[in-house]
């Protein structure tokens, strides 16, 4: 027996809406647990090779899929089996068999495949490793209120669609960051494109031969304008944020920032760091710490300090990232010594537009 199946109840499908699913498929029916897709080619669509349209068509598909499908003959072309190199035809029909774990919901792991054309601004990309320049709003990995749009799925997504990453082709390995920054705060997060870059970028951070410098614009001025912070951050879980504490205490990580103030302007500072350390939200309570929280940070800042400003998210970029290597890299030697950098005229433009600003002052408590 065959049911034909309600589209809508698949929404959203990893390869687009209903509607356009309707339009796009002759016929779609479902027996003993395997949905069967037909698929007429049109005018625009002859002349391809069959793989290639079905990558086109079925997006949830990797390379490796539909190359064992097509062997398997769970792909046909004209109701026979069919070479993947086979030229379409106007009025060629094509029938793929999906089993029913395509068209659940993906798990926050597989999310990735809902994404047809991932946007990833890539600062730059080799064999091994990827900059991304991740923009401000965007989380780097899934959480409760995001699956789907993330910098962890946008790679993944953006991997497999060039084909250079297939998780059916992996037994664990999948494609990861190497570096966090916040939801709200921009600039270049590394990911490693294999097990080995994984491997040695990790134990580099670790090792702290990889230098991260961040830009950020405070309320007030750092008294001395340079200098090294060091204090002790202990997670408070419950309210996602961190305390930070004087002296060494259970559970507590030390942090440490270097920072040098580029210039004071009005009621804001431009304010350069260096991360020894890379805590939970170490830039911004340290400095809120010190009595001079980042502008438009609402969490360890204050809203009525921000507000006449309109920044409501944190003004902190991390827009360099330096190679310094003094172990062994093995096959990632040819980037020590490297520097990799955002350009900042925007973010500086903000701080000069911010900074003209005539608004009430109102002094930052120091944290004792």
């Amino acid at each position: 027996m065959i049911i034909i199946p309600d589209l809508k109840s698949f929404s959203p499908a990893p390869w687009g809406e209903p509607e356009k699913l309707t339009q796009l498929y002759h016929k779609t029916a479902r027996q003993w647990g395997i949905y069967i897709i037909e698929l007429t080619i049109g005018k625009n669509d002859a002349g391809q090779r069959l793989d290639r349209f079905i990558a086109k068509a079925l997006p949830v598909l990797s390379a490796g899929q539909i190359q064992k499908s097509i062997r398997t003959k769970n792909i046909k072309l004209n109701g026979k089996r069919a070479q993947y190199d086979a030229r379409l035809l106007e009025n060629d029909v094509v029938a793929v068999y999906l089993p029913d774990s395509l068209l659940t919901p993906p798990s926050p792991d597989d999310a990735w495949r809902l994404i047809k054309n991932p946007q990833l601004d890539v600062l730059y990309e080799d064999a091994n490793i990827l900059l991304i320049d991740k923009k401000p709003g965007v989380a780097v990995q899934p959480d409760k209120n995001e699956t789907v749009n993330t910098v962890s799925s946008r790679l993944k997504a953006y991997l497999f669609r060039k084909g250079e990453w297939s998780p059916e082709d992996e037994n664990t390995f999948a494609p990861a960051l190497c570096n966090r920054i916040d939801r709200n705060t921009a600039g270049i997060v590394i990911a490693a494109k294999n097990a080995e870059a994984l491997r040695i970028i990790n134990a580099k951070i670790k090792a702290r031969e990889i230098k991260k410098r961040y830009l950020l614009i405070i309320h007030g001025a750092m008294v001395p304008p340079d200098g090294k912070l060091r204090h002790y951050l202990l997670k408070d879980t419950d309210n996602n944020l961190v305390r930070v504490l004087k002296a060494p205490a259970p559970g507590a990580l030390e942090a440490v920032t270097l920072y040098h103030t580029l210039q004071t302007r009005g009621a804001l500072s431009l304010v350069e760091c260096e991360l020894i350390t890379g805590r939970t939200h170490q830039i911004r309570a340290q400095f809120a710490f010190c009595g001079c929280p980042l502008l438009g940070d609402g969490k360890y800042g204050r809203e009525s300090s921000n507000r006449p400003y309109g920044q409501f998210t944190q003004a902190l970029l991390s827009y360099s990232v330096t190679f310094d290597f003094s172990t062994p890299a093995d096959s990632l030697s040819y980037l020590d010594q490297k520097t990799f950098s955002l350009g900042t005229e925007e973010f500086m433009a903000g701080f000069y537009t911010m900074s003209d600003k005539r608004v009430p002052t109102a002094p930052h408590e120091k944290q004792s």
